[in-house]
């Protein structure tokens, strides 16, 4: 057991887009490499294939301040979304300046189909405190702002 207590954020999103194509979003290099990361950062260096396990990690830079963000993982599970539901399961850990890897979470992303289309739920387990989950709540709402676009780049012209 452990000696703190670990937090937990999940975020709900829903597309107007087939089941395959949410898939693709989120498991495909080429396209996770367009929206991964939170506004105002770019991908300096992504490996990234959540198409099947294994290691996997992405460095950010800040655009305006140059700062660097590297965070990496294992893969641990691939379920493609055959009989309409799939997840894709990752551990995480933010890595410090000297790319000491720091204390490690887990993320999921469950894609299932729905009468309108298909739904995103992002789990993020076991972050380190509630700091760290309102940071991460943060960079996840962010990150998923480039993703409801990528998805739906006309919705914006709507509001």
């Amino acid at each position: 057991m452990k000696d703190t207590e670990t937090a937990d954020i999940e975020f709900i999103r829903e597309y107007p887009v087939a089941l395959t194509r949410l898939w693709r979003a989120v498991t495909q290099p080429v396209q996770l490499i367009q929206w991964f990361g939170p506004e105002g950062t770019y991908l300096d260096a992504c490996e990234m294939d959540f198409t099947t396990t294994g290691p996997w990690t992405c460095t950010m830079r800040g655009k305006e301040s140059g700062n660097r963000f590297k965070v990496s993982g294992q893969i641990t599970h691939v379920q493609a979304p055959d009989g309409g539901k799939g997840s894709v399961g990752f551990t995480w850990a933010w890595h410090d300046d000297e790319d000491r890897r720091g204390p490690e979470s887990h993320v999921m992303f469950t894609v299932e189909e729905t009468a309108s289309g298909a739904r995103l739920t992002l789990s993020h387990r076991e972050l380190q405190d509630v700091e760290s989950a309102q940071n991460h709540t943060r960079g996840w709402l962010s990150t998923l702002r480039k993703l409801d676009f990528f998805l739906n780049p006309d919705a914006s012209l709507q509001e």
